[in-house]
């Protein structure tokens, strides 16, 4: 891309420079329009932009050359440009799909891992009104492109610190973490994205899927981190429960925990 940007620079400036420069010589002593190197230059751009106001024309044959030649390469830089133009807008778009673009989001939900409940949880999100209205943005590599064309996707694993400021973690609202069963210690690897997610934004309200909710590992976990069993969760989404219920309920036996803990 950036040899082919250089190459149109390159060719226009040649363009500009030889046609002006011949035009001028085989023009200004026969066409009255043409009194300066200025007019010449001007002559070019209406030109080779393919404008042709015919205010300034060739009236000798030399000129008439100097004319087609900056003719076809205007035509040729111009059809360039516009293919890299929807090169680059194609390039954007395939990125943005693939999850490769940094987001501009703030008092989001980063969903991380697109697993089986993390995708009913997705689809269950606007029936939540604490939810409503809060963009989404869903960090996984289990699937290549965005499942959801109306959420925002990342396509990177979650614990990756390149993929969470990509997702914008430090002005996420709430942020998920589902377990992936691909690792042999599901809770281990969960935990630990807890742990970069707390070190880019300490005060987002995260929420983890433990496969063992009594794991000894929350022992050490930072304060107002909030286990979700992921049964319980998939259970009032199948039954078509509201989540907003779920999550205030959540939210409350965690403040009620921490206050008997004080």
């Amino acid at each position: 891309m950036r040899r082919r940007v250089l190459l149109l620079v390159t060719i226009t400036l040649v363009s500009m420079l030889v046609s002006t420069r011949l035009f001028y010589h085989f023009e200004q002593a026969h066409n009255p329009a043409v009194k300066t190197v200025w007019d010449a230059l001007y002559w070019w751009g209406v030109t080779a932009g393919s404008v042709g106001y015919g205010d300034v024309v060739p009236v000798t044959g030399a000129g008439r050359a100097v004319a087609v030649f900056a003719i076809m390469t205007g035509f040729f830089v111009f059809a360039n440009v516009i293919a890299l133009m929807a090169e680059s807008l194609h390039a954007y778009l395939d990125r943005r799909e693939r999850g490769k673009v940094k987001l501009a989001v703030r008092d989001h939900i980063v969903i991380c891992e697109y697993t089986s409940v993390a995708d009913e949880f997705v689809q269950a999100i606007p029936q939540c009104p604490e939810f409503a209205g809060r963009p989404v943005v869903i960090v996984s590599d289990l699937v290549e492109r965005n499942p959801y064309p109306k959420h925002y996707f990342v396509g990177n694993v979650p614990v990756s610190p390149s993929a969470l400021r990509y997702a914008g973690i430090e002005h996420a609202a709430y942020v998920f973490i589902f377990a992936n069963l691909r690792f042999a210690d599901p809770d281990v690897k969960a935990l630990h994205t807890v742990s970069r997610v707390r070190r880019m934004n300490p005060d987002v309200r995260v929420f983890v899927e433990l496969i063992d909710p009594e794991t000894d590992l929350l022992h050490d976990a930072p304060p107002g981190l909030v286990p979700m069993d992921s049964r319980e969760l998939l259970r009032i989404i199948l039954a078509g429960r509201p989540l907003d219920a779920w999550l205030h309920q959540t939210l409350q036996d965690l403040s009620g925990g921490a206050e008997a803990g004080a």
